[in-house]
């Protein structure tokens, strides 16, 4: 299953369905969910869905007008960077209660208990796409994407089957912007992309465990792997 970029359009091998033909019925001025509601959830090798369309062409562009300046290939806290109001606009939404109760709904999940972390991002580097299945105390992780265009063969996440084979992949995902990716946290939830060096604008939206030994764990696997990237950059040939 492949999702190209096609904007508005999602293809796989179920379905076919324009997705701006659908009226919205939400009240969002930025995300259209009903392209999220009205794409199917997948269940090889684990629950995800991909929807695209979730953002206009006008909208978009005008989100990336509004996009924060960042020049290191990390993951930011909104708080710490500076970003202008239609990208402002962004966050706001996907902290609303109709964001939360589309995941909710979507994944047939109560998410009351859990905390929400949203981080934005701008560059990806060699050291980025390693397969894995996201931390054990997350529970459900979303990746907006923003880039108008996308050329590279890198790049592009894949849903795989196993954490050896980056070629065993149920789905891949062109990170093109207006593209919104979720997926129900694992121990088979591995996913990774082939590596690319250059923009690759996203935001992510995870609701984690709120409770006090998965804030530990999570601080810890962050700790190492801010700790192990400088060390990959340093690597010759990595």
């Amino acid at each position: 299953m492949v999702y190209p970029p096609i904007y508005g359009i999602m293809r796989t091998n179920l379905d076919y369905r324009d997705v701006d033909a659908h009226p919205r019925t939400d009240d969002l001025a930025i995300l259209n969910l009903d392209a999220f509601e009205n794409t199917p959830l997948e269940h090889d090798p684990f629950d995800f869905v991909v929807a695209t369309g979730v953002m206009d062409e006008k909208v978009l562009a005008e989100v990336n007008r509004d996009y924060p300046q960042i020049d290191l290939p990390a993951n930011f806290k909104p708080e710490d960077l500076s970003y202008g109001p239609r990208f402002r606009e962004l966050l706001d939404e996907v902290d609303s209660p109709e964001f939360k109760t589309a995941i909710e709904r979507k994944f047939g999940v109560n998410l009351d208990g859990t905390e929400k972390t949203i981080t934005v991002r701008k560059y990806s580097e060699m050291s980025d796409g390693n397969i894995h299945t996201d931390h054990w105390s997350k529970v459900i992780t979303v990746l907006i994407y923003f880039n108008p265009e996308w050329t590279q063969e890198g790049g592009k996440l894949r849903f795989l089957r196993s954490k050896h084979d980056i070629e065993d992949y149920a789905a891949e995902v062109t990170p093109i912007g207006g593209t919104m990716l979720a997926f129900r946290r694992s121990n088979k939830s591995f996913h990774g992309y082939k590596r690319f060096d250059g923009e690759r604008r996203m935001v992510q939206i995870n609701w984690v465990k709120s409770n006090r030994i998965a804030w530990y764990a999570q601080q810890l696997a962050r700790l190492g792997t801010h700790t192990g990237k400088p060390l990959l950059r340093m690597t010759p040939g990595s």
